[in-house]
């Protein structure tokens, strides 16, 4: 065999494929863990993260040069950005004539998406394909208008998920649930990489938006509900796309997204208003930003929709007073689609695409439009750069950003596509390392009687919509905006990825006996009777129910239920069989289950685990791999629990179907000995809790170990339920104890009142640690003299 490549500078060696377009899920080339060896072990070692990641800085000379010598079209061109769509000809083909009509008459500095999304050629552009089209786009760049190379944008929210053959990774709250970094940054890493190779440079994700309201269709895109989770693995995921973009060459700029306040919608319904007060957007909304920033994420995509009323996207304080003066972001600023033009023709704030596009660049720091399908941007900006309505000097900010970026990038000197990372597409290590992360991310929500792990000598039945799917555990964002649609199905993956029969089928090394029994909708699909008979004849059954795949305003939905045919399903085969029965929940927000909760022996959160999900979910449920993830958001029981967090009011009664952090394993761990490094908690001298833990197996385990308080009372503020302050993973075998030492600071205690000031209260303060588990240990100190800050 030949040596694998390396690419440099520093990238980590991958294994060429053969052929790097076959089908990489042949069994054979699949390990199955050994549950008598398998040793989880969990990565924190950012080997190949630079220690010092460059951020976005000061304009060189030679950029202001540049930008001095552009006239007033070429500026207003830098930043524009058109979608795909309109660059394909009838035949799904490239219109050459169309591109040399937008980058030469209207200089367009920055094009963004997939052609599969617009009518391309193909349902999913492999990277040699996918970079043919954008090299093609870039030599036109490179000889008419500006002449200057586009920096082309991508949503890589979870992998390379438009590149076919990319690895697709598990979604953001999956991923918040493993409580490993290592997971948000290995998905940054071989985005990155995947997405460059499609000759693209920008990825949109992170997504830092908490998820606030479990009806919002986008609460699987970001990393949870909690500020302090979300904080980190959003500096994880931007070290991870980035790494030192400045200089290598396999990595993207990052783009955290959506400032700010998406996630609490106020009905629930994509782009509905929110209602936040100051204090609590900068208390919880704002923080997981603000670490992306001190991490030098390159780019920043504004919010769709209002907050307060106010429309983002115009928002002097929002995008000016609180994103650059306050938070320090000093790199490029980008609209979300048609955000501008939206004011006019939506959202009924502006009177006009004109007055929109006078307020946003005269009260915002914006500086791109992604205005996606047309010339209104660039034709309303010269407009009123030319009546002096809006300085020319404030065109020359933005587009001395846009074009440092692609210095940075090195478009300058470098901007087609590198076929040497296209050989490493969808390589072996890039799905174990997706397969990984979904082992970590599954978490076990109930186990009665231990009916998990199943047995090999188990006669199980799988019934359910979602357990032979490819496409359900991929979700929204991965081939297409959607998902893949109904006529595609799995096809379209072409054995890039599996399903979880197919990892049973594995494990077990027989055909599962299956019945799919009703569609994702719950519509039946044979009569049930056939189900329940065959049900009778199995030892358990394991169930899997889900969502369709969606994204963003196509999933709204109205109730948080599941679907009620899934739910009848349940009910029928426990009420007719009386067998034990395992629930698997393939979903992108937590659907309410209503009685299966109770019904269901066993419950398996699944989220949506990406596209190779199926081997780890069978391994997990046939006991080879001891589930450890833990729920990244609170789990309601009802509706009137849509909005319910972790961090809510301590006053309120907090008894959701599953805490914030819950989660079981195959073992029994037993916390002890708490203890706190002292009893009083002062302002530059933290507290350190230190907490005795023990595997007495039968399995070794992954355990997360989080350090959560609550303060006995505040003056004139309620204080939360619990804060989440720290969590350390780590790996037990059995019988091994190990001492885990988790610290707090005063300041991390203190808080944003109704003044925006940030300030210490003084109360008694209790550290517990894993409340919602079976380790519930509480110590309590005094927190001391107040500050502001």
């Amino acid at each position: 065999m030949t040596p694998p490549p390396t690419y440099e500078p520093g990238y980590p060696v991958y294994q060429k494929p053969d052929n790097p377009y076959a089908p990489k899920c042949t069994w054979d080339r699949v390990q199955v863990n050994d549950p008598d060896t398998w040793t989880p072990v969990p990565s924190y070692a950012y080997s190949d993260m630079p220690q010092n990641p460059p951020a976005p800085g000061s304009i060189d000379p030679d950029i202001m040069h540049m930008v001095h010598r552009l006239s007033l079209k070429e500026k207003i061109g830098q930043m524009t950005q058109i979608q795909v769509g309109q660059l394909i000809d009838c035949n799904g083909e490239l219109n050459r004539t169309a591109v040399e009509y937008w980058i030469g008459e209207w200089k367009v500095g920055s094009f963004l998406e997939t052609p599969a999304n617009h009518g391309g050629k193909y349902n999913w552009y492999s990277p040699r394909t996918f970079s043919a089209f954008t090299d093609a786009v870039q030599k036109i760049a490179l000889e008419r208008g500006s002449k200057i190379p586009v920096i082309w944008g991508l949503d890589s929210v979870r992998g390379a998920n438009y590149v076919k053959g990319g690895t697709i990774f598990p979604v953001g709250i999956a991923t918040a649930a493993t409580f490993n970094p290592r997971f948000a940054y290995d998905a940054g890493r071989i985005a990155a990489k995947d997405t460059r190779a499609a000759g693209v440079h920008w990825a949109f994700a992170p997504v830092l938006d908490l998820a606030v309201n479990k009806l919002w269709s986008r609460t699987y895109e970001n990393f949870g509900e909690d500020p302090y989770l979300s904080s980190q693995m959003g500096v994880a995921s931007v070290n991870g796309y980035q790494g030192d973009y400045k200089h290598d060459r396999s990595r993207v700029a990052a783009c955290m997204k959506h400032f700010v306040g998406y996630g609490y919608p106020f009905d629930g319904s994509d782009r509905a208003n929110r209602h936040i007060a100051a204090h609590e957007l900068l208390e919880y909304y704002v923080p997981s930003f603000k670490a992306a920033i001190d991490a030098g994420v390159a780019t920043a995509m504004e919010s769709y929709g209002v907050v307060n009323g106010e429309p983002v996207v115009m928002s002097h304080y929002y995008l000016q007073a609180l994103l650059r003066e306050q938070l320090g972001f000093n790199g490029m600023l980008v609209t979300d689609w048609a955000e501008i033009n939206g004011q006019a023709t939506n959202y009924r704030t502006a009177d006009s695409i004109g007055q929109a596009t006078w307020a946003t660049l005269n009260r915002t720091s914006v500086d791109m439009s992604m205005v996606t399908d047309d010339e209104s941007f660039a034709a309303t900006t010269f407009e009123l750069v030319s009546q002096g309505a809006i300085p020319e000097s404030r065109l020359d900010e933005s587009v001395a950003r846009i074009l440092q970026l692609k210095k940075d990038l090195g478009l300058f000197e470098s901007p087609f596509a590198d076929p040497k990372l296209q050989d490493t597409v969808g390589s072996e290590q890039d799905v174990e390392a997706a397969r990984n992360s979904v082992r970590e991310s599954v978490t076990l929500l109930k186990n009665a009687n231990n009916v998990l792990p199943l047995r090999q000598s188990d006669r199980v039945l799988f019934v359910g919509p979602t357990l032979n799917s490819t496409r359900y555990m991929g979700g929204g964002w991965n081939v297409h905006w959607q998902g893949p649609t109904d006529a595609e199905g799995d096809a379209v993956y072409q054995g890039f990825g599996d399903t979880i029969l197919q990892g049973v089928q594995r494990v077990t090394g027989v055909m599962p006996d299956y019945c799919e029994g009703v569609d994702i909708d719950g519509n039946p699909l044979v009569d049930i009777r056939i189900v329940i008979d065959a049900a009778r004849h199995a030892d358990k059954i394991v169930i899997g129910l889900g969502e369709k795949t969606y994204a963003e305003i196509e999933g709204s939905i109205d109730r948080l239920a599941l679907p009620d045919g899934q739910l009848d399903l349940v009910y029928a085969i426990a009420s007719a069989t009386k067998k034990p029965i395992v629930v698997v929940l393939v979903e992108g927000r937590p659907r309410v289950l209503n009685n299966v909760a109770h019904v269901a022996d066993s419950i398996v959160q699944a989220y949506l685990p990406g596209t190779y999900g199926g081997l780890p979910i069978a391994e997990i449920l046939y006991g080879y791999v001891n589930p450890s993830g833990r729920l990244p958001y609170t789990y309601p029981s009802s509706e009137s629990q849509a909005s319910t967090t972790i961090w809510q009011p301590s006053y309120m009664a907090y008894n959701p179907q599953w805490a914030f952090g819950y989660g079981l394993g195959y073992s029994h761990i037993e916390y002890s000995n708490a203890t706190a490094s002292c009893q009083s908690l002062k302002p530059g001298s933290p507290v350190r809790v230190t907490v005795s833990i023990t595997n007495h197996g039968p399995h070794a385990q992954l355990e997360t170990v989080m350090l959560f308080t609550n303060q006995a009372y505040r003056f004139g503020m309620a204080p939360e339920h619990y804060r989440l302050r720290a969590f350390e993973k780590i790996s037990l075998s059995v019988g091994e104890t190990k001492l885990v030492t988790l610290e707090v600071k005063a300041e991390d205690l203190a808080f944003w009142d109704v003044d925006l000031r940030k300030r210490i209260e003084p109360s008694p303060v209790t550290l517990a640690i894993n409340p919602y588990t079976q380790a519930n240990i509480f110590t309590t100190v005094q927190l001391e003299a107040g500050a502001y800050y």
